[in-house]
């Protein structure tokens, strides 16, 4: 027998209904790439998506199903977009503008984009690339007229359409009635960025967002609500912004988007100016923060949080957050294939009254799963491994958030999953027995020496605690005898000389003997992804002739 319910479907667009309607005051505050600050409530906000969203139908045609790609920092506009195009059943596709050249023609192409909407920032690139874009009927430029440029190669050399944002807005109605449709028609759409083959297309839901952002909503513990500021450093081009566009409505929270100003200072002086409470973000972006922190010793008054994302942090970075300036750190893990976030390091009441290096062992590990997500580890023949804390595994997931299959993309799809449906992360792990996710290391990167295993992630945040160290990264090379050996790449902090022996006897205090480094180079950066997170093929391929020390 069934409920007798009423059947109302899932849509992106009911969030915007229900923050304008339940929280009028409000705001949306952004860096502009213009140089001023914009702000404005979220009944305006949602003005201006009914406005855009007629734009999209009546000058641009725009249709259920059109993918509509963007390459925008965070900002109002880019937000508008994100509702506008999924309210009228299109797809809005973010795009990462720091992914090579070849990589943004790929995906414009695969995605069969009509339009791109970029921010002036940008236009340079797509200048560089439009030729390559066959299907592309044209690109909007997000500004206002003013700023228009005068030529430009999209127009006078490709011959496609050049346009205004604002004048897609102008003269359009400011309220309507969304149009419904099934609660699984596609939303959004985001592109990996994989260091190895091309980029993979994971392709959203208006269902799958809003459950994702219901179980973020539903950690309690996260500070967002009617009298928080959220700071997303997270770009909207990443995985959604890690929900915020979603959850930061729903709950009644001021946004404070940052523009392309990432650096230390311009951060820490948005963050004092809109007193911010909580702040989303790659740890490359919080060392910048904190490195200003030490400049000006002092953190902003408001500050009360941390999210920690898409790469472990280093000990040494949660301790400085936590210990020298009393702000509560919570790392998430999670992948684009999972909408992003996957599990919540928040600590349970119980854990309030441990010992600080207690609590930060485990404000380290990836945390618990959110409400929706299944997991389960397994060993290399696919027999599940038990979650006692100890046994290592594949990790896999599944849920009403993570992906079914890459977009168009059969040859991934065919070795994405295990026999039972559930998805592949390529991450080693352990579960505890109260759910606590510790991912020991990419599946391609933990090193085997001797048949035994060490874990390149526990390794570099062990060496990012000494105080010389800007950044650490290992990897495996390999040796006649033990199989593989660790090489420890080290970036020194801004006018330090670590001596190789300083660094060997301070890792000693803190791992096991047989995992210490057979050698360490210094080097003055770090090859990083598009996203942030650390190259570890490109590092490979550097120091592939490297010859550790025999002996």
């Amino acid at each position: 027998m069934r409920g007798l319910m009423m059947d109302r479907p899932l849509l992106i667009s009911s969030i915007i209904d229900y923050a304008a309607e339940s929280y009028p005051h409000r705001e949306v505050v952004s860096k502009r790439v213009e140089g001023d600050l914009h702000r404005y409530s979220y009944p305006q906000m949602r003005a201006r998506i009914v406005q855009l969203a007629h734009g999209l139908e009546k000058k641009l045609g725009v249709r259920l199903d059109d993918r509509i790609g963007t390459i925008a920092w965070n900002g109002y506009r880019h937000m508008e977009l994100y509702y506008a195009i999924s309210g009228i059943g299109a797809i809005c596709h973010t795009m990462n503008p720091r992914l090579h050249r070849e990589q943004v023609t790929y995906i414009v192409n695969h995605a069969a984009d009509r339009f791109l909407f970029i921010d002036l920032t940008f236009l340079p690139l797509v200048e560089a690339l439009i030729e390559q874009f066959p299907k592309l009927e044209g690109v909007v430029v997000m500004t206002n007229r003013a700023h228009m440029p005068a030529e430009s190669r999209i127009r006078d050399g490709a011959g496609k359409q050049l346009l205004c944002y604002e004048e897609i807005l102008a003269g359009e109605a400011t309220d309507r009635v969304w149009p419904e449709f099934d609660e699984r028609q596609a939303a959004g759409l985001c592109y990996t960025s994989g260091t190895t083959g091309n980029p993979k297309g994971v392709l959203y839901s208006h269902r799958s967002n809003l459950l994702h952002a219901f179980s973020i909503l539903s950690q309690g513990s996260l500070k967002l609500g009617q009298t928080s500021q959220v700071l997303p450093v997270v770009p909207l081009f990443h995985v959604n912004a890690w929900g915020l566009p979603y959850t930061g409505p729903l709950s009644g929270t001021n946004i404070v988007f940052p523009g392309p100003a990432l650096d230390g200072a311009s951060l820490f002086d948005l963050m004092v100016q809109e007193k911010v409470t909580s702040a989303w973000g790659v740890p490359t972006v919080w060392l910048g923060l904190l490195a200003e922190f030490d400049k000006r010793q002092q953190a902003p008054d408001c500050l009360q949080e941390v999210i920690i994302g898409g790469s472990a942090p280093a000990r040494a970075m949660v301790e400085a957050f936590e210990l020298t300036w009393k702000i509560d750190v919570t790392h998430g893990w999670g992948m684009t294939e999972m909408s992003p976030v996957g599990t919540l390091g928040n600590l349970p009441s119980h854990y309030a009254g441990k010992p600080v290096n207690e609590r930060i062992d485990y404000k380290i590990r990836q945390g618990r799963r959110m409400f929706g997500v299944e997991m389960k580890l397994v060993d290399e023949t696919g027999q599940r491994q038990p979650h006692d804390g100890k046994s290592q595994g594949e990790l896999l997931v599944r849920g009403a958030a993570v992906t079914s299959g890459y977009y168009n993309d059969p040859a991934a799809n065919a070795v994405a999953f295990d026999d039972e449906g559930w998805f592949r992360t390529g991450d080693m792990a352990t579960i505890s027995q109260d759910g606590y996710l510790d991912i020991v290391d990419r599946a391609k990167d933990i090193i085997k020496s001797g048949g035994e295993w060490i874990s390149s992630i526990d390794l570099e945040n062990a060496a990012m605690g000494h105080p010389d160290v800007q950044e650490a990264a290992v990897i495996g090379l390999p040796h006649p005898k033990w199989d593989e050996r660790p090489l420890l790449v080290i970036v020194p902090k801004a006018g330090q000389t670590p001596d190789p022996q300083s660094i060997q006897d301070y890792l000693a205090a803190k791992v096991a003997k047989w995992w210490l480094p057979d050698d360490i180079v210094f080097v003055a950066d770090m090859p990083h992804s598009a996203t942030g997170k650390l190259q570890k093929v490109k590092l490979r391929e550097q120091f592939k002739d490297h010859r550790l020390p025999s002996g």
